[in-house]
């Protein structure tokens, strides 16, 4: 069990702290506007990692969690967890043999992009009587993974129906930031080719926390898989999705230099900010010190550039906003659940480094 410090004077930095007010409130607005256009809500726990946080979001209304690993599965399963969503390519005797043995456990269901991915499962799940569901992952703009067309998706579900012991269970993209409108207009296709195939479609589920306050209410989309909205954070401000006021993690960190009158050290360098720009300028942003920019990272410390005439001797304590709040999760044993001064309880990370 970990010690739990009173208020937030009493936490060592750097930490990771959690506003829970904001985390709750984000949790309700995006499951009432996914209400209100009528899609279902499937989180990615890849931004907190916790199963705490998890259960608030199925107590909100989501319908299961979307992990990306299946060491994240494995780890809320044993929580508890009982419907589970893994968007990824699985290779390998020893992903699929953990796959095999989350399927007897839990409704579970993952994504292909190709015959070799494929192959592997069709060979893996052939049980008739409890088929295993498989998505096709659709390039809609992203140029990471997925088939490249609509008619390329078509085949792919048709082997995937083909295979005695899988199941056709819909399409999945993430789609280019930005271009949800193309996105729609492939996937419609899709859809229709598919239809026209004589393969129903149940599922058409879409990731990424901006786009989604964008999607139309006669989408295409069934699904959303929104991450980084319980916590929010600089990039998803920048795009606005968010206002500052709406981001629930920031880092506390402590002023441990002050070489110069124009610049300050953090205890905080890249193994806690994470590196990450996403093409903003900087590292993180320093809550309430205007004109701070975090410039420089090394292992431990964090470069801060300052006008000249700030305020901030050494010692004095600074929350960060961080650049992606994603990997910084990542990178802490625990965070510090807090509301207002008050710390409410210390979280281990439960899914922390879960990448195989």
């Amino acid at each position: 069990m970990l010690s739990k410090p009173l208020t937030i004077d009493d936490i060592d930095t750097p930490a990771v702290l959690i506003d829970v007010d904001r985390a709750n409130a984000n949790i309700a607005k995006a499951q009432a506007h996914a209400d209100a256009i009528g899609v279902k809500l499937r989180p990615h726990i890849k931004t907190h990692k916790l199963p705490y946080w998890g259960k608030r979001q199925l107590e909100a209304g989501a319908v299961g969690i979307t992990c990306q690993k299946i060491g994240e599965a494995e780890i809320f399963a044993d929580a508890g967890f009982d419907d589970v969503f893994l968007p990824y390519n699985i290779l390998g005797a020893a992903k699929l043999a953990r796959l095999l043995s989350l399927h007897g456990r839990i409704k579970l269901s993952v994504t292909v992009d190709n015959a070799t991915s494929l192959a592997g499962l069709a060979e893996t799940f052939t049980d008739r009587g409890h088929p295993f569901a498989v998505l096709v992952e659709c390039d809609t703009g992203m140029g990471r993974c997925g088939v490249q067309g609509p008619a390329d998706a078509v085949e792919l579900a048709r082997a995937i129906d083909a295979s005695p012991g899988l199941a056709f269970g819909g399409l999945m993209t993430y789609p280019a930031p930005g271009k949800a409108g193309e996105a729609e207009a492939w996937l419609i296709e899709a859809r229709d080719l598919l239809a026209r195939s004589g393969l129903p479609c149940p599922v058409i589920t879409s990731g990424g926390t901006p786009d989604m306050w964008r999607s139309p209410v006669a989408s295409v989309i069934t699904e959303q898989r929104p991450g980084t909205y319980i916590y929010m954070d600089r990039y998803q401000v920048a795009k606005g999705a968010a206002t500052p006021e709406d981001c629930a993690l920031t880092v506390l960190a402590t002023v441990v230099s002050r070489p110069t009158s124009t610049r300050a050290i953090l205890d905080s360098g890249s193994k806690t900010l994470t590196s990450d720009t996403l093409g903003m300028t900087g590292f993180g942003e320093i809550v309430g010190v205007p004109g701070a920019q975090i410039v420089g990272l090394s292992e431990e410390h964090g470069n801060v550039s300052l006008p000249a005439d700030t305020v901030l001797p050494v010692g004095r304590r600074v929350r960060v906003l961080p650049n992606h709040a994603c990997v910084v999760t990542n990178m802490f044993d625990a965070v510090c659940l807090v509301s207002g001064e008050r710390v409410v309880d210390v979280l281990p990370v439960a899914a922390r480094g879960k990448v195989t």
